[in-house]
């Protein structure tokens, strides 16, 4: 018979072991981005017409933020942000520069090989987010659109930290929502490398005209089933991060003629059609209001089955889901953003850098560490992701540790917003300025305070958020000042970059 002293100590023992992994268990992360999402094209951000409820229910029951900003105008150079922990000014990706078969180009044509191409890599010597997590003992899966390098480049999911991955590892398929072949790559099978899952039942009809719509195989369902089963295999005995990359509701304007498409059809009684145009992408549409609609519906959809089966596995109050967008509204394909007033009442649209091309929805769910129904004016970037999550996890060793000696210019330009999200807003960092530049516009964004600098093709224009949040009256002449200022962030900021040129302020 053991003695009470044994007893009490083995009690203790046991208490000490709870205690220590309860101070060990470390939050689980789930990232939601879909892909050009307006600000206002959600119920809970103001949107009318489309309905997404379980969206709408996660921000009720998380944090919604009002001034959190994409990384870039557009997918590859704001993922790349997201990735990097760097703004575009210091960033190696800075727009959606592809490589074809023979030699890097910018350009579409008829001759090309569609099915041999890829965006320009991630710099192998600059660590990113799932490379960070792994090093954390984190398991990782990233389900959707990479767009991080092309294929067999130096930068692909199965190189970069990634577990398993199921999608498009080139953003220019992902214009298709029925493609011949999706990528995919799972550690846990055996795969060495990213290869092509061809859709044998799409490849039967051709990729353009009439017969494109017999395709079977709609690549968003394919994707969502991919990830919904990789989360249901997450047993809690390793903390995962889950990267969900929607592509929906980018164009082309397509989806399954179900009860979700039919309810918008009947709602949208006077709608439009889009007949496509010569050497387009997109293939032509009907009901293009309707169609756009029902394919943010159905990512709510998503976004409801994630957050059921995060409750069925038991992981719901120990995961972090973080719903967003990598851009602001587009206009191709068909789609209407003046309809829906999507911008949600700010100018511009995707591909610039006013508020209506970057700044996006931002919803950060966490029970019983982030307050429900909570409603946040800090403003924060993509690039501030890594340093957040690193700080939640417990993560003590960066930046330092992450950073490349051998590289001068290597940085992080992110500030962690945990505070805010844990409450502890007293404590939180502010930025002094947020940055972006775009070549394709040849645009460069500031935000300094409630300050706006936009310049276009060498020349600043500036603008005060806090009266003119429309971006409707230049006021540069106003105050030189501020406009000295923001030219000098720019000046400190931007790194010259032979793939992605810019037209710089005068700084005289």
């Amino acid at each position: 018979m053991k003695s009470q002293s044994s007893l009490l100590l083995g009690s203790l023992l046991l208490c000490s072991a709870s205690l220590f992994a309860q101070k060990e268990q470390r939050p689980n992360i789930v990232f939601i981005l879909c892909d050009d999402m307006g600000y206002g094209d959600l119920a809970c951000y103001g949107q009318p017409y489309i309905s997404t409820p379980h969206i709408d229910r996660m921000a009720a029951e998380g944090m919604r933020f009002t001034q959190a900003y994409a990384g870039s105008p557009v997918s590859a150079p704001s993922r790349a942000t997201l990735m990097t922990g760097q703004h575009s000014g210091h960033c190696l990706v800075r727009g959606n520069k592809e490589y074809w078969p023979e030699s890097p180009v910018v350009m579409y044509g008829e001759n090309k090989d569609y099915s041999v191409v890829g965006q320009m890599p991630y710099d192998p010597q600059h660590i990113i987010l799932p490379e960070i997590m792994k090093k954390n003992g984190y398991t990782t899966g990233m389900f959707g659109k990479w767009a991080g390098g092309y294929e067999g480049s130096v930068s692909t999911p199965d190189k970069r930290g990634i577990d398993e991955y199921y999608g498009y590892i080139c953003q220019f398929q992902a214009h298709l929502y029925y493609p011949n072949f999706l990528n995919r790559y799972s550690k846990a099978l055996g795969d060495t490398a990213v290869v092509r899952e061809v859709m044998e039942e799409n490849i039967q009809y051709p990729m353009f005209g009439r017969d494109y719509y017999k395709r079977p195989q709609y690549s968003a369902d394919i994707i969502h089933r991919k990830a919904l089963e990789w989360l249901d295999r997450q047993d809690g005995k390793q903390p995962f991060m889950g990267i969900f990359t929607y592509t929906l509701p980018h164009a082309e304007l397509v989806q399954p003629d179900d009860s979700i498409l039919q309810g918008y059809r009947k709602k949208f009684f006077v709608d439009k059609t889009w007949g496509g145009q010569e050497g387009s992408r997109y293939n032509a549409t009907i009901h293009t209001h309707a169609q756009f609609a029902a394919m943010i519906t159905r990512l709510d959809a998503y976004v409801g089955e994630i957050m059921d089966k995060l409750k069925e596995k038991g992981l719901d109050e120990n995961t972090i889901v973080v719903f967003t967008s990598d851009n602001g509204p587009h206009e191709e394909g068909g789609a209407d953003p003046v309809f829906f007033g999507r911008d949600g009442k700010l100018r511009g649209l995707k591909r610039q850098c006013y508020e209506g091309g970057i700044r996006i929805p931002f919803i950060v769910r966490w029970p019983g560490k982030v307050e429900a129904g909570a409603v946040c004016d800090h403003q924060l970037a993509f690039y501030d992701v890594i340093p957040t999550f690193c700080e939640l996890i417990g993560d003590k060793k960066f930046p330092k540790k992450y950073l490349n000696k051998k590289l001068e210019s290597d940085c992080f330009d992110g500030i962690s917003f945990a505070p805010v999200l844990t409450g502890n807003d007293e404590a939180q960092q502010k930025h002094d300025f947020l940055y972006w530049e775009f070549h394709e516009t040849d645009q460069i964004g500031v935000r300094m305070d409630d300050w706006k600098l936009v310049v276009k093709k060498g020349i600043p224009h500036l603008y005060n958020l806090a009266t003119d949040i429309h971006e409707d009256n230049d006021v540069a002449a106003q105050h030189p000042d501020i406009v000295r200022r923001m030219k000098d962030i720019i000046r400190t900021e931007h790194r010259p970059s032979a793939d992605f040129k810019i037209t710089l302020p005068s700084f005289d």
